[in-house]
C-alpha cells in the first residue's frame, strides 16, 4: 500500500532544488478583501500597491468586455494584435517585444534564460524585491550594491557608478529600476548612460521602467533611445501602472531581436490571457485617458508630499506614483494603526527598511483620509509609548 511504503515522516518539499527552497516568497500588499474577513471593517481604501485609482480607458473595459464573447478559445499564442500596435507605437520591429504576464513574468523569464550556478546578476539595495529573488531561484549569486546615503541628493537611490564597478567577468544581468520601487527615486539619464557604456557586452543591463510614464516628465530616461547603440539592453515595461490594468496581468520587454528571440522561446505559449491583450491594445489607443491619470495623479503627489512635510514627516524624492516614508520609529505598529482605521499602506521591512512605509497616491479624497488619520495614529503611539 501507497500509505506503508511511505510510512513514518514525510518532507517533499525537501525535493525541490536548493536553490529553491532558500527563496523567500514576494509578499505582495494586502488585498481590501482579506483586510474585511480578518478584521470585518468595510469602507477600506487601499493605497498599498502603486495601482492607479483612476482605472484603465473605457475603451479598454469595453474592449475586455467584448472579449469575453469568445474566452472558451485559448488566446493569441504570439499576441499578434497587441506586439504589431506596441511595435507601431513605439517605433521598433516586432522581432523586439516579449510579452509577460506582467513584467514579473518577463523577470523570471530572464533569470531563466541568462542565469546559471556560477553566474551573478548585480542590483541595487532597497531595489525592487523579485531581482534577488530570481536571481537566488536560477542558483546563480547575487550582488548587492549599497544604496546612496541619506546624505545625497538621491537618498536611498542606486549607486549607478559602484553598480557599474561591482560587475564581475561572470555577472550575466544587472537590474535598474529608474524610477525605482520601492523608494521612487531616479538617476538621471546621463548616470543611467554611463553605466550602460561601461557594462561589458557580456552582461545584458536590465532597465525597470515600470513607472516610465509617471518619470518620463521628470526627466527619467527613454531607454529606447538607446537600444540601436547597446544590443545588451532589455527594456522592461507595464500596463498595471500608468495604464490601469494591473488585473489583467500585462507587461512587455523591448530588447535586441536576438534576446526577445531567447526569450519567446521560454515564454509560455499563452502567457497572456485573451482579455488582457484585448485591454491592453485598446488602452494603447487611448494615450490621451493614461496621461490625464499620470498628471492628475503627479498633481497629487506633489501635494501630498509637501503636506507630509508640513506634519514634520520625510519622505524620499519620488518620481514614480508612490511616496517612501521615513518615520522615527519601526514602521509596523504605524501600519497595524492604520489597517485598523481601513487604510492600507505598505510596510517596507522586507526591504530592510523598518522604519518606512510606501503609501500610493490615491484619488484626492483618498489621500486626505490618510493625511488627516495619520497625525492621528502617531500621537496615539507616542502617547501609549509614555
Amino acid at each position: 500500500m501507497a500509505g506503508e511504503r511511505h510510512s513514518g515522516e514525510q518532507h517533499p518539499g525537501r525535493l525541490a532544488v536548493p536553490a529553491v527552497r532558500d527563496v523567500s516568497p514576494y509578499v505582495p500588499g494586502k488585498p481590501i478583501a482579506e483586510l474585511q474577513r480578518e478584521l470585518g471593517i468595510h469602507d477600506i481604501i487601499k493605497l498599498a500597491s502603486n495601482e492607479n485609482p483612476y482605472g484603465p480607458s473605457p475603451h479598454a473595459l469595453a474592449a475586455m468586455r467584448a472579449a469575453l464573447d469568445q474566452v472558451w478559445l485559448y488566446p493569441d499564442g504570439g499576441c499578434h494584435e497587441l506586439r504589431h500596435g506596441l511595435s507601431r507605437h513605439l517605433g521598433v520591429d516586432a522581432a523586439c517585444l516579449t510579452l509577460g504576464n506582467g513584467s514579473n513574468d518577463l523577470l523570471v523569464l530572464l533569470a531563466e534564460a541568462f542565469l546559471a550556478s556560477g553566474h551573478s546578476a548585480v542590483y541595487s539595495q532597497y531595489g525592487f524585491a523579485l531581482y534577488p529573488l530570481v536571481t537566488c531561484a536560477s542558483g546563480a549569486q547575487t550582488i548587492e550594491v549599497p544604496a546612496l546615503g541619506q546624505g545625497s541628493d538621491m537618498p536611498f537611490g542606486h549607486d549607478l557608478a559602484a553598480m557599474a564597478a561591482a560587475i564581475a567577468p561572470h555577472t550575466r544581468l544587472v537590474f535598474i529600476a529608474n524610477p525605482n520601487n520601492p523608494t521612487g527615486t531616479w538617476a538621471a539619464p546621463a548616470v543611467v548612460k554611463r553605466l550602460l557604456e561601461r557594462a561589458p557586452a557580456s552582461t545584458l543591463v536590465v532597465l525597470d521602467e515600470a513607472y516610465f510614464e509617471y518619470g518620463h516628465a521628470l526627466g527619467t530616461q527613454d531607454g529606447l533611445a538607446w537600444l540601436a547603440e547597446h544590443p545588451n539592453l532589455v527594456i522592461l515595461r507595464t500596463f498595471s501602472k500608468a495604464y490601469g490594468l494591473a488585473g489583467a496581468r500585462i507587461g512587455y520587454a523591448i530588447s535586441h531581436p536576438e534576446v526577445a528571440d531567447v526569450l519567446n522561446r521560454l515564454r509560455p505559449a499563452f502567457n497572456v490571457n485573451s482579455i488582457g491583450q484585448a485591454g491592453a491594445l485598446a488602452a494603447l489607443a487611448d494615450q490621451f485617458h493614461m496621461r490625464d491619470a499620470v498628471d492628475r495623479t503627479m498633481r497629487e503627489l506633489t501635494r501630498v508630499e509637501a503636506e507630509l512635510k508640513r506634519q514634520g514627516l520625510w519622505t524620499a524624492p519620488s518620481a514614480a506614483n508612490f511616496l517612501l516614508l521615513r518615520l522615527d520609529r519601526p514602521a509596523a505598529p504605524v501600519y497595524e494603526a492604520l489597517l485598523r482605521r481601513g487604510l492600507i499602506v505598505r510596510p517596507l521591512a522586507g526591504y530592510g527598511l523598518k522604519d518606512c512605509l510606501r503609501i500610493s497616491i490615491g484619488m484626492r479624497e483618498h489621500n486626505d483620509r490618510l493625511l488627516a488619520t495619520l497625525p492621528q495614529v502617531l500621537a496615539a503611539l507616542a502617547a501609549r509609548a509614555v
